[in-house]
């Protein structure tokens, strides 16, 4: 009698779950890689799954962001990429998402198995099964798809914007781009956060700060057939890479894998020298893109089938318009996005990439709308009087501007495509457009020429990263010895790859590898930038503004101006205390390993480098002065907007201080002057620390200009050096013989103007007595801050 209720009961559990979609009513049907259900009663979605343990891959990201890039959450951000698969546990489906960096590359199951019980697995959600149908399970996606899968609460926290919790009473699942497709589902979802604004970038962006919501976009896809040839990362590649570590590889072997990641990519007709390919890789450009920029971005963007022909593909590249009604987050795409945020911020490319293989399944690249202002802007400050007869002379400005548009846009694409930074490229006639450019404008008999200012066209070293990554091993040949012959090759014809961990630091030794320079010689480069700058600053004038713009405006033009040489200064000391080294391998006998940078070349960037120090150059002339006056009503400064010291005034004094602290930012490095002193050791011929010491002196305190408004720059000037040779002092990481140097260097100073008659003199020899008596009670004072916007200023980012 048992036995009979158990198996009613049973039956009774099966007729209720087979009645389930039934009970439903009107549902909407979607069919494609998964089947799902939507029924509008209830907002729920209802997922089938047919196929257990089959792994696919699950991408979330933003569709709609919060429009601040100093939060970074923005339209179109991808989020994690993972190789996922449902499992059955009693009642419930679960979501488990594999480990992927920790693998057995082998036929033994059993030694397959070990690795993956040795390492813990996640499981991303649990789903109660609602209905079965044979193999086929129903369960409700619907709370999985409201999850903050993006981690938006813990960016506002981690932000300081507020800590905030999702309101599922205001959310809900959102419909226009919720669609099925034979090997990818597409979901998206209208989550709003409520909290308490604790910070002013959120208070800035929204209607209202206690509440935001932002649309979560969530993709289940098919994995990628069969076919795909991974490749072996070379750092001297300039490729990016995933890595993990194979359990089953030789005990002779390292457990440690690397592969880069490209694009799938092969010929049609594989025997001959030129041959489509089988299928192009395409980019579509966000429609909302207005011209001039969308046709600037979509020059820019092609450039790369150059890189691709070189390597015997015709038209395997190519730039379209993004079809109407697709959704640039559907994988099927690669998407080059507009972006609008509140202010001006980076732009960056990023890819969803199998995480076994190094695949790259969608490129997406976000553009910053605000970025083409920036470049608009420095030709503005730069150019004699644009604005003199007309106020629509705007054409030369906006010609720099999209040039500059059209390689940002073949930059950011290469990070898409597989590619890192390549900050040495500037010292090599500009040979690939992964480096940040600056401007390169000349003074060519006595006019600024803007017609070089930015390269044209794919660089000589992309030829050799394209090749690396996707051309097609020659007949007759293994493909470490083809892929070693590029690189071999690249490094003969002079050219070289550095990245950003040895370009962004202020700690950065290499010569060659700069953000934001120009030329083959950081220190002759950093001589023109000056003559350039002082020549641009003398012609500034009343008509570097438009008719009816408030005259203070004018101070906002003269940023970019005043502050141009800033990034150059930045590389040119890198020589000093330098060292030249590529990422050399065994075997390769072409690529320079290690070499200090020599006396005469760190002597000429000193020397160069010291001309920033100098009242001459920043004293902002008197007649430009005049242009400055307090901001008008409605024209407040903001973030990239010269500081100081004097209120509402502009101060004359607190450009200069600026300027010169970050010079003395870089140059007064514990650990440049701890190479120095090892370098001089290695090589008495290099710079001695004491000898770079008393050449800042010489420089700046024992500097003296007839003019009294030069001189109280000059002071204020040297006030900053004091100040930064006392943090060198105390900084923990300063080796003794840097300290010892330090201190005799501020007693020679203490000595020198104990006896004088001049107050500033007298001041310093007592900051230093003060200072000597407890060097531990020592508490630097910040000098007005940099204006934030690279290249004018230092806010910094993965990829620009």
């Amino acid at each position: 009698m048992k036995k009979i209720a158990t198996l009613s009961l049973l039956l009774l559990v099966s007729t209720l779950q087979a009645q389930f979609l039934e009970k439903l009513g009107k549902v909407d049907t979607q069919d494609g890689f998964f089947k799902f259900h939507y029924t509008e009663k209830t907002d729920n979605i209802y997922l089938e799954v047919a196929n257990l343990n089959q792994e696919f891959i699950y991408v979330h990201a933003l569709k709609s962001g919060i429009g601040s890039n100093d939060i970074g959450l923005d339209r179109g951000q991808l989020g994690g990429t993972a190789i996922v698969k449902f499992i059955k546990a009693g009642n419930k489906l679960l979501l488990v998402q594999p480990n992927q960096d920790y693998r057995a590359i082998t036929d033994n199951a059993a030694e397959r198995e070990s690795v993956e019980e040795a390492f813990a697995k996640s499981v991303l959600y649990g789903f109660e099964i609602k209905e079965t149908k044979g193999e086929t399970y129903i369960i409700d996606l619907t709370s999985f798809l409201m999850e903050d899968a993006h981690g938006v609460a813990q960016r506002l926290k981690s932000n300081n914007e507020g800590v905030y919790k999702l309101d599922k009473d205001r959310s809900a699942l959102a419909l226009k781009n919720t669609k099925a497709f034979p090997k990818n589902v597409e979901f998206e979802a209208l989550l709003t956060f409520k909290g308490d604004p604790q910070g002013r970038n959120l208070r800035s962006v929204a209607p209202d700060a206690s509440t935001i919501s932002v649309v979560q976009h969530h993709s289940f896809v098919e994995l990628p057939e069969v076919g795909y040839q991974t490749r072996k990362f070379d750092p001297r590649s300039g490729a990016i890479h995933i890595s993990y570590k194979d359990y089953a590889a030789p005990v002779q072997e390292s457990i440690d894998k690397k592969l880069i990641i490209r694009h799938r990519l092969t010929k049609k007709n594989p025997e001959l020298a030129i041959s489509e390919p089988v299928e192009p890789i395409i980019y579509y450009l966000d429609p909302g893109t207005p011209e001039p920029v969308r046709s600037a971005l979509l020059e820019g963007a092609r450039w790369w089938d150059q890189a691709f022909s070189s390597i015997g593909y015709k038209n395997a590249f190519k730039v379209e318009m993004l079809p109407e009604g697709a959704d640039p987050l559907d994988l099927r795409y690669n998407v080059i996005q507009w972006v609008h945020r509140s202010t001006r911020g980076w732009s960056y490319g990023a890819s969803v990439v199998d995480p076994r293989t190094g695949e790259i399944l969608k490129g997406h690249v976000s553009l910053g709308s605000l970025r083409i202002r920036q470049d608009f802007m420095i030709a503005q400050a730069l150019m004699n009087k644009p604005f003199a007869t007309s106020d629509d002379n705007y054409e030369p400005m906006l010609e720099m501007a999209l040039a500059r548009i059209r390689q940002l846009a073949a930059h950011e694409v290469g990070h898409t495509l597989g590619f890192a930074h390549n900050f040495a490229a500037s010292v090599t006639d500009r040979s690939s457009v992964m480096d940040y450019p600056h401007p390169t404008i000349r003074l060519k008999e006595n006019k600024i020429d803007f017609s070089d200012a930015y390269a044209v066209g794919i660089g000589r070293w992309d030829k050799v990263t394209v090749a690396y990554s996707y051309s097609d091993v020659e007949s007759g040949m293994t493909e470490s010895w083809y892929l070693n012959s590029l690189l071999e090759n690249a490094e003969r014809d002079g050219l070289r790859f550095i990245t950003d961990s040895d370009s962004r630091s202020a700690t950065g030794a290499h010569p060659d590898a700069h953000l934001w320079d120009n030329g083959g010689n950081a220190a002759t480069e950093l001589n023109d930038v000056l003559k350039l700058r002082n020549f641009a600053i003398g012609n500034f004038s009343i008509d570097n503004i438009r008719t009816g713009e408030p005259l203070s405006t004018l101070e906002d033009v003269f940023v970019p101006l005043y502050f141009y040489h800033r990034y150059q200064t930045e590389a040119a000391i890198k020589s000093i205390g330098g060292l030249r080294y590529n990422y050399a391998v065994k075997g390769d006998s072409k690529q320079e390993i290690l070499n200090m940078v020599s006396n005469e070349e760190q002597q000429a960037a000193l020397d160069a480098v010291l001309k920033t120090l100098d009242a001459e150059y920043l004293s902002i002339p008197q007649d430009k002065l005049k242009l400055f006056p307090p901001r008008a009503f409605g024209y407040g400064r903001d973030r990239e907007s010269f500081k100081g010291n004097t209120g509402i005034t502009f101060d004359p004094l607190g450009a200069p201080e600026t300027a010169a602290d970050m010079t003395l930012d870089f140059l007064l490095n514990a650990e440049r002057a701890n190479r120095i002193v090892a370098q001089h050791a290695w090589d008495p011929n290099l710079i001695s620390i004491s000898d770079f010491l008393n050449q800042l002196l010489e420089a700046t305190l024992y500097t003296k200009h007839r003019r009294a408004y030069e001189q109280q720059v000059q002071q204020t000037i040297n006030y900053r050096v004091l100040s930064h040779l006392k943090e060198l002092y105390v900084n923990p990481k300063a080796i003794p013989q840097v300290k010892a140097e330090v201190l005799a260097i501020l007693s020679s100073v203490k000595s020198e103007y104990q006896s004088s008659k001049e107050s500033n003199e007298q001041y310093i020899a007592q900051e230093i007595t003060n200072f000597l008596k407890d060097p531990d009670e020592f508490k630097p004072v910040s000098s007005p801050k940099i204006p934030d916007g690279s290249p004018i200023g230092s806010y910094q980012c993965t990829n620009n």
